[in-house]
């Protein structure tokens, strides 16, 4: 973990602690090569997606128009808002191309991610094999979610090792979305598929060199 040097005080910040946290993981090494073994030396003839689900999205609104940004002072915006509802992202990102897979819906529950499944079903060719990188979320592991994909010889799933989730690279995609100008818009209504950043967005997978590094 980098840290600074305090007889450096240019780059000197006190009231910014360093987080971290170690996994409890036995297996950890073995799920990190597995994981990277993935990224590095896909196998043939199938698809690595990562998988994860972005909650709690809200559609903000503030109450008094915005106030430009000009020459000598900074945008203005109001501190208070109108919540105009929330909703749960989830997406698979394609390692090989940068592609990503969305779906949006208003609860995070198992019934959801099933949903998500079927979906990424109809997406891959029926020819390629799917290996799913995710993390140790319950929803992940319900019994019902086990029980689809047993009956489904070509969905091989890799955990993430516990408190390890930034192995997923969607996590990097999430993070490009909440950076400007997506982070920052004005959300009156969801749209009909209930997406408030994507159309904001203009397709973000299109960064796919920032997302392979």
């Amino acid at each position: 973990m980098p840290r600074c040097s305090c007889t450096d005080r240019s780059s000197t910040a006190p009231r910014k602690p360093d987080g971290y946290k170690l996994s409890t993981d036995p297996f950890f090494v073995e799920k990190l090569r597995d994981i990277v073994g993935l990224y590095l030396n896909p196998p043939d003839k199938a698809m690595v997606l990562c998988v994860d689900e972005k909650t709690q999205i809200q559609a903000l609104d503030r109450t008094q128009p915005l106030l430009p940004m000009g020459l000598g002072y900074v945008e203005g915006v109001t501190h208070d808002y109108i919540r105009h509802g929330t909703t749960t992202l989830f997406a698979a990102l394609d390692v090989a191309t940068g592609e990503v897979i969305t779906q949006c819906k208003p609860r995070h529950r198992h019934q959801e991610f099933l949903g998500f499944l079927r979906q990424i079903e109809r997406s891959v060719p029926e020819a390629l094999d799917v290996h799913l990188i995710v993390d140790n979320s319950c929803t992940h592991k319900h019994v019902k979610v086990r029980a689809w994909l047993v009956q489904r010889p070509r969905f091989h799933v890799h955990y993430t090792p516990t408190y390890a989730s930034w192995l997923n690279q969607v996590e990097r995609w999430f993070g490009l979305i909440h950076q400007p100008p997506c982070s920052h818009p004005i959300h009156h209504l969801f749209g009909a598929a209930g997406r408030p950043w994507l159309p904001v967005q203009n397709q973000p997978w299109r960064l796919r060199p920032q997302l392979q590094s």
